[in-house]
C-alpha cells in the first residue's frame, strides 16, 4: 500500500472519526463522511454554521481515523484547509459523488456547505487482522512522518529479555537485538523490562 491507498481506504470506510481543537484548546471529535479521495488528497465539507467549521478555520490541525471490517486501521494527522478555488463547483462535485447529500441539503441549500481538503500530513496503516500485526507510515504531500515506538541501542548486552517479553515476537537476536518496526505494537514491554535500559523511544 501507499498513501493514496490509505486515503482510498478512508473513502471506502466513509464514516470516520474526525478530531479538531476548540477555542479553549480542548479536543472535539465527531463522525464525518469522506466525500472524495483523489490525487493525494481527501475532501469533505461542513456547513458554515457549525462549530466544526469555526474550529477548522481557527486551528487547522486535525486527526482522523477509520477501521475496516477486517481490522485495518488508517490514521491521518494533518491540517485541513478551506478550498478557495471555486468552492461551489467543489460542492457540486461532492454531491455528484455522494447523491444521498441531496436529501439532506436539497437544491441550493447545499451552498451553505464549504469544501475542505487534506493533502499534507502523516498517514499510518495499522493492520490488526494479520499475525504478526503490520504497520506502515507514509508521508502525504511531502510532510514529515512521525517516528514512534522503540529501538535498541548499542548498550544491549544480548540477554534476550526484550525478545522473550515481546507479544508479537518481533525482536530478533543480534548485536544489538533488533525490533522489526513493521510488526511492533509500541506497547513498551521491552522498554520496561530491559535490565540495562538499552531500549529508548524513537523520535
Amino acid at each position: 500500500m501507499d498513501a493514496q491507498d490509505c486515503l482510498q481506504t478512508l473513502r471506502e470506510i466513509k464514516d470516520i472519526s474526525f478530531a479538531t481543537v476548540d477555542g479553549k484548546g480542548h479536543p472535539q471529535i465527531r463522525i464525518i463522511d469522506v466525500m472524495l479521495a483523489e490525487k493525494g488528497a481527501l475532501y469533505f465539507c461542513t456547513s458554515r454554521g457549525k462549530d466544526f467549521h469555526a474550529q477548522l478555520l481557527r486551528d487547522p490541525h486535525v486527526a482522523i481515523v477509520g477501521m475496516t471490517r477486517d481490522y485495518k486501521m488508517v490514521r491521518l494527522a494533518s491540517e485541513a484547509r478551506f478550498v478557495t478555488d471555486d468552492p461551489h463547483a467543489w460542492i457540486d462535485r461532492i454531491f455528484e459523488q455522494n447523491p444521498s447529500m441531496n436529501d439532506v441539503y436539497p437544491g441550493d441549500s447545499r451552498y451553505v456547505l464549504d469544501p475542505f481538503v487534506i493533502d499534507n500530513g502523516c498517514v499510518e496503516l495499522f493492520d490488526l487482522g494479520v499475525s504478526p500485526i503490520f504497520r506502515q507510515t507514509f508521508s502525504l504531500g511531502g510532510a514529515p512522518t512521525h517516528l514512534q515506538g522503540f529501538r535498541i541501542t548499542d548498550a544491549c548486552i544480548g540477554c534476550g529479555t526484550c525478545a522473550s517479553n515481546c507479544p508479537q515476537q518481533c525482536i530478533t537476536a543480534g548485536k544489538p537485538y533488533v525490533i522489526a518496526q513493521e510488526h511492533c505494537l509500541h506497547c513498551g514491554l521491552c522498554f520496561e523490562n530491559c535490565p540495562v535500559q538499552a531500549i529508548v523511544r524513537r523520535g
